[in-house]
């Protein structure tokens, strides 16, 4: 097995490092000049939350990516960063230093400042006297209030390493001229491993890639997972291909989980201890910034990011502040934790962030984006499916929390509000209507459901048990079970969906076609085909 190089020699201590890198923040024990036998890049680098003056950029040291530690020792490292106005870094513009530390997973995270609006900008790390990451391109949001003719964002998500590859990826990463890319959850998958056993997707093609170690637990478990998924040469393109604006759904800490529980029953105070580590580990993973750095009581996930005049983008939790959910015969069966019909109180987003939501929706934005992770429109799935039409881990089994969520858009005679979805593994695209139990009422946001990149396999583009599914549902006017991404092409009139779908993701290499292109009509919520 390679290992890092070390040399003891070379490490500094106490106020030696702490007067060596002044201003980057008291460290212990510091590496002063790393050297390694192998790649301390092997995770890539990643960019996000875009605003006028700059964005986060990211990496972490990983020479050895599944092994203890990631193959680092456990101590602090000097990490050099560039920012340059071209892709061969012949004019640099900022440069600096971080420490990637021991105790967030030897990741480091620069909130770049001090830059142009609206215009592409290549970044790099250096650590050592030698190692080099690859250069990624981020684009810097519009200046504040600016008029803006077109932007163009990305949406992907549910990329599960053991059901296929991702070459979803590796054409999204060549899509031109990105703003950004929304990943709207499901990064990683927590099960265990399947080791000596033949993987195969749903149609019986097997998927050679497999989860090392069992289901996680631990902080060291879920920085292995991170870094297993991060080592995807087409999800590394991803991330340098432009900035991503991530939020969690279930499976970055346990399946179905909300507030304090998970999906077994285990006591809430011992779950706690789980859902703390996962949220370090997802902060530690992410290129987010400080204000998402993790406490002991959680992260603040949910934040707003705006695109000039364009666009506002609300990225939402709707994991950590959510009421359990409403029983179903297969929670039932399961003897699993869920709420009763007749409990109140029940709550998505939870109160806090309602009210900053509806803060938010007061600006004058040509077009608001709610990114969010569950299905907010309601939604007749096939009678046989095991737990029943009604998905009760999406807003259908939360009417109350949708409902205010409704009027709170319809109050504000808004007309131009999206909603962009993942979770489902599956296509769709529908309205919102302002009464839920009438599918055919008044419409007050448009919603583009993402597929996954990986997660159920190659899939099909209806399954037989989903023909009915369009009829069932006259608000909506799509469905897909392919895997894929969405691409969202925006200007101040129209909102246009490009739905991607790949043929395949059992092997690799998987070809990409357009399912369809859709169009909203700004001030007309509403889905039609281009």
């Amino acid at each position: 097995m390679k290992t890092v190089s070390l040399d003891r020699r070379k490490f500094l201590s106490g106020a030696g490092a702490m007067a060596l890198f002044a201003g980057l923040g008291p460290v212990g024990r510091l590496w002063a000049s790393p050297a390694f036998h192998s790649d301390p890049f092997a995770l890539g680098v990643a960019s996000g939350d875009p605003l006028p003056g700059g964005f986060v950029i990211w990496t972490r040291l990983a020479p050895e990516p599944l092994a203890e530690n990631a193959g680092m020792p456990m101590v602090a490292v000097p990490v050099l960063w560039e920012v340059a106005e071209d892709d061969r870094f012949e004019k640099i513009v900022l440069r600096g230093d971080a420490i990637a530390r021991p105790e967030l997973g030897h990741s480091v995270h620069v909130e770049v400042d001090g830059l142009r609006p609206q215009r592409p900008y290549w970044y790099r790390f250096r650590v050592g006297s030698e190692a080099m990451s690859r250069a990624g391109v981020a684009r810097t949001a519009p200046a504040a209030g600016a008029e803006v003719d077109r932007l163009r964002i990305g949406v992907a998500g549910c990329q599960h390493w053991e059901a296929g590859y991702y070459t979803a990826y590796h054409h999204l990463s060549r899509e031109p001229e990105l703003d950004a890319v929304f990943h709207y959850g499901d990064y990683i998958y927590e099960g265990a491993g399947k080791p000596g056993k033949s993987v195969t997707d749903a149609a019986g093609n097997r998927v050679p890639r497999q989860h090392v170690g069992d289901e996680i637990y631990t902080l060291h478990d879920y920085r292995r997972r991170y870094a297993q998924y991060k080592t995807d040469p087409d999800l590394q393109a991803a991330h340098a291909a432009a900035a991503f604006l991530c939020t969690w759904d279930d499976h970055e800490i346990d399946n179905n989980w909300t507030g304090v529980y998970d999906q077994d029953g285990v006591p809430p105070e011992v779950f706690a201890l789980r859902r703390h580590v996962a949220m370090q580990a997802w902060y530690e993973n992410m290129p987010v910034r400080r204000a998402q750095f993790p406490r002991t009581d959680g992260l603040t996930m949910h934040r707003r990011l705006d695109y000039g005049s364009l666009l506002r983008v609300h990225l939402l939790d709707t994991r950590q502040y959510r009421t359990k959910q409403r029983c179903d015969p297969a929670l039932l069966e399961k003897k699993r934790p869920c709420r009763g019909q007749d409990e109140v109180g029940e709550e998505v987003i939870g109160e806090a962030q309602e009210r900053w939501l509806a803060q938010g929706l007061d600006g004058g934005s040509r077009w608001h984006l709610l990114a969010q992770q569950v299905m907010m429109m309601p939604y007749r799935y096939p009678q046989s499916r095991p737990a029943g039409p009604l998905n009760t881990d999406s807003w259908s089994g939360y009417p109350q929390a949708r409902q205010r969520l409704i009027d709170m858009i319809a109050q504000r005679r808004l007309g131009n509000v999206v909603v962009a979805t993942g979770d489902v593994h599956k296509h769709h695209a529908g309205v919102v209507p302002s009464d839920p139990d009438d599918l055919l009422s008044t419409p007050i946001a448009t919603e583009y459901v993402t597929t996954s990149i990986a997660s159920g396999g190659d899939g099909t583009d209806i399954p037989d048990s989903w023909k009915d599914t369009l009829s069932d549902n006259p608000h909506t006017t799509l469905v897909n079970d392919r895997r894929g991404y969405q691409l969202f092409e925006i200007d101040g009139d129209r909102w246009r969906t490009d739905v991607v779908a790949i043929d395949r993701v059992s092997v690799a290499g998987g070809q990409k076609h357009v399912v369809a292109r859709l169009v909203t009509e700004h001030g007309r919520p509403g889905v039609e085909r281009a």
